[in-house]
């Protein structure tokens, strides 16, 4: 862990640090992830810990999991260090959320066997549904208020400030990949016995406002729109407040439109699989209706022998080819190309039925989006590039031909 040098006897940076006021200037600037690090009183560690400002895969990997992923090694090249890979269902899923739930039930169980004093997770706003709200949540009520995802920036770190004084010392934090980045890197130094860290795939995230753009250029009504995700079936599911259910193709998107629509620091982000996680939940390396889990640790296997008696598991599968359209893909999305909603949906059902599927998703959404990020780096931030992409995803994207800056 990189901690700031303190005389002894003398506070630790956090103590004398304060947060940087709300709308100053952050010091990743536009790269800015708005994780909430700079909103407590860790900002002290933040040239460091910021996955912006200095990327440490391999020390956070080793530090976390005892050693970093073995690059030879297909699926650890992907998807990280890992001593266990399932895809699995809850045999009751948990009403409204995401997929079966298995992420929130994991919360509930560690708050209910005393395991964790307190789950660090999302809600949203009273006034709107897509403002996250972190929270510290004490309740098995807490933690399921807070289900389904909140797909535009949000700053979890904030809520460190809540920890000194309020007896909590073991804690559950789930998160993505930047914000668990961050907390690796002040884990040291946090108030706390114990940290269980459970993370969640996540790419393109946007802010607020962009998140209104992407809705209104994409869905028929954007006003009851209360949860969606880009799904293994290479459609975006989007559930309505009224209970009824909408796809769009991907290639269906209105790509001159939304080309620059999502965050700058989603945009250069090599993490989607989220390293420094004990425990991974999503969606991307199961086939349709599962949810994928990858157990980094032996705390990740603790945080899944809680929920795995109440889950129906499977073993991973992985099937089809992916780089032809990884790279018609790139090409693509490099032109913006716009097609007509007919050309879409049948493209859709083509490659949702003869196309990559399992881990072989997983890959093709890995590649896909790790491509797009270092054309966007090389362009916007060039002098980033070779300290900014970590060795995995240079070794990844070395398998394709990216257009000329």
């Amino acid at each position: 862990m990189s901690v700031a040098a303190s005389s002894p006897g003398s506070p630790l940076p956090h103590e004398r640090a304060k947060p940087l006021a709300k709308g100053s200037t952050y010091p990743a600037k536009d790269l800015c992830s708005q994780c909430g690090l700079c909103d407590s009183r860790w900002v002290a560690y933040v040239k460091d810990s910021c996955a912006f400002l200095n990327q440490r895969f391999e020390a956070m990997e080793t530090a976390a999991h005892g050693r970093s992923r073995d690059l030879e090694n297909e699926n650890e090249l992907y998807f990280g260090v890992q001593q266990r890979m399932l895809t699995a269902r809850l045999q009751q899923p948990i009403a409204g959320a995401q997929w079966t739930g298995i992420a929130s039930r994991i919360g509930v169980l560690a708050l209910e066997s005393g395991l964790v004093d307190a789950v660090l997770c999302v809600g949203q706003s009273e006034d709107d549904r897509f403002t996250p709200v972190p929270r510290l949540a004490r309740t098995p009520e807490e933690v399921l208020s807070a289900r389904v995802n909140k797909p535009t920036l949000s700053p979890n770190l904030e809520v460190l400030e809540q920890l000194p004084g309020s007896g909590i010392r073991n804690l559950l934090a789930i998160g993505v990949g930047c914000q668990i980045q961050a907390l690796r890197a002040v884990e040291s130094t946090l108030p706390l016995d114990q940290l269980y860290v459970l993370g969640l795939p996540c790419t393109d995230n946007v802010s607020r406002e962009g998140l209104q753009t992407f809705l209104e250029t994409t869905v028929s009504s954007p006003e009851t729109v209360v949860h969606y995700e880009f799904m293994q079936d290479f459609r975006i599911h989007f559930r309505h407040s009224d209970g009824r259910e909408e796809t769009v193709p991907f290639f269906g998107l209105d790509t001159p439109k939304l080309k620059n629509v999502f965050a700058p620091s989603c945009l250069s982000c090599f993490d989607y699989t989220n390293a420094g996680a004990d425990l991974v939940v999503g969606y991307m390396g199961a086939t349709f209706g599962c949810q994928w889990l990858t157990v980094r640790n032996p705390r990740g296997q603790q945080l899944l022998d809680l929920v795995e008696a109440e889950l129906d598991v499977a073993p991973v599968t992985s099937r089809g080819q992916r780089q032809a359209a990884v790279q018609q893909g790139i090409d693509a999305y490099d032109k913006a190309v716009k097609l007509p909603i007919w050309l879409a949906n049948i493209i859709g059902c083509f490659v949702g039925r003869f196309g990559p599927q399992g881990l072989e998703y997983g890959r093709f959404s890995i590649d896909s989006h790790f491509t797009r990020n270092a054309l966007w780096l090389r362009r916007n931030h060039p002098e980033k590039v070779d300290a900014h992409i970590p060795a995995f995803a240079k070794r990844i994207i070395s398998r394709y031909k990216l257009p000329n800056p």
